[in-house]
């Protein structure tokens, strides 16, 4: 196989090369009702099909494991520049999906006092995102001490963590009137 034809099914998947088979099936089932073409608002069946035979590929132990050999091939072939040519994550679209999360539980506590928690899955619906990109995310708001892990196992915002969500909150609407104001004043 030529590396130009090369299709890097981990890089499709959006999973690193050491992801076990629920991982894989998991995130599967996310990316593929998210492309499949009957999704009218982000249906793309070019997309979908290369993530169908990604799926394939991987989930199949002997095709993983011939699929794995040309990946190492192909890795070692490519050129250091490309690597830091793939676009990183800037810490602005990291700090935006923090934010968006600790809204998230902020809303979860403020809905249900009594059950303020939310899971893995729940939180993988509800950001849109799966569970393996929010690893960083809950990590950095769990060291801040933003959210804490209850009981239960289930994750939600602490007092610290309503305090920096209301602050945001207080940014963003002092930010829109100086937008508002600029606007009218032009």
């Amino acid at each position: 196989m030529e590396p130009s034809e090369f299709k890097d099914f981990y890089e499709i998947l959006e999973i690193s090369p050491n992801a076990n088979s629920d991982t894989i099936d998991r995130v599967f089932r996310y990316l593929a009702q998210r492309y499949h073409p009957d999704n009218q608002a982000t249906g793309d069946p070019h997309r979908f099909a290369g993530i169908v035979k990604a799926h394939e590929t991987l989930r199949n132990p002997t095709n993983r494991a011939q699929f794995d050999i040309e990946y190492k091939k192909n890795r070692s072939r490519r050129l250091p520049s490309s690597e830091a040519s793939e676009k990183p994550r800037t810490p602005y679209e990291d700090n935006s999906m923090q934010e968006r999360l600790l809204l998230l539980f902020y809303a979860k506590r403020r809905h249900s006092m009594n059950n303020p928690g939310l899971g893995d899955l729940e939180l993988e619906r509800l950001s849109g995102c799966p569970r393996e990109h929010l690893s960083f995310h809950l990590w950095y708001l769990k060291e801040k001490g933003w959210i804490t892990r209850l009981e239960n196992g289930l994750l939600s915002i602490t007092v610290s963590g309503v305090d920096q969500s209301n602050q945001t909150a207080r940014r963003a609407h002092s930010t829109k009137l100086l937008t508002a104001e600029l606007d009218y004043a032009h």
